[in-house]
């Protein structure tokens, strides 16, 4: 797959509410706003980047981006969760394939985006498996039927993020290749300001 024929779908549209001070995706790390950290990894994998955000939200991103080049959605309904968003984000995306990424993931490897997208294949999703946990703000979706299964997941109340997957046909990478790889780092999230100078320190280095 081309990388113009590729999207990643950036989720912002969180409350932070672990983070004392503020939007966390603005925050400082390292010299840079959070979010624009996250964009910079993924800038160079992908030929479109969506932010999906608040409409209060917009502005301040719009200006931790500055000379980025980024589009967004924005939320019609604020508030609603982060399926709610996925399905904001990939409706945006005017490719066939997106990887939607956490905007609070600084680390995201742009080797393991590389390969969600290999894996994805004939398949509606590859989605990354961690001590059990599926990590759908870490993974690679072809966009219109997601959004399709997402939008059908919210008109029936279920707001679990795995229920739109359940009538999809996805792929699953394992731990043993995520660790093979060295790509564990790379779902590293900050809510909190222990965690953001702990990012910090990562990409300052000894």
């Amino acid at each position: 797959m081309a990388r113009d024929d590729r999207t990643a779908v950036v989720l912002a549209g969180g409350r932070s509410t672990r983070f004392e001070g503020g939007d966390k995706l603005l925050a400082d790390l390292a010299g840079e706003p959070l979010v624009r950290r996250t964009v910079m990894r993924l800038a160079p994998v992908v030929g479109t980047v969506v932010v999906n955000c608040r409409a209060d939200q917009r502005d301040p991103l719009a200006a931790a981006l500055d000379g980025l080049d980024v589009s967004f959605a924005v939320d019609p309904e604020p508030d609603t969760g982060p399926m709610a968003g996925i399905r904001t984000g990939l409706r945006a995306a005017p490719t066939a394939f997106a990887v939607v990424v956490a905007g609070d993931m600084p680390f995201v490897d742009p080797g393991l985006v590389e390969h969600l997208f290999d894996r994805i294949g004939g398949h509606d999703a590859a989605v990354p498996r961690i001590d059990g946990w599926f990590q759908t703000t870490q993974a690679a979706y072809r966009a219109g039927r997601m959004a399709d299964a997402c939008d059908r997941a919210l008109a029936r109340g279920d707001s679990k993020i795995l229920a739109p997957l359940e009538e999809l046909d996805w792929t699953v990478i394992e731990e043993a290749t995520l660790r093979g790889h060295g790509w564990l780092d790379s779902f590293e999230n900050v809510n909190t300001r222990t965690e953001l100078a702990a990012a910090a320190e990562r990409l300052h280095g000894p």
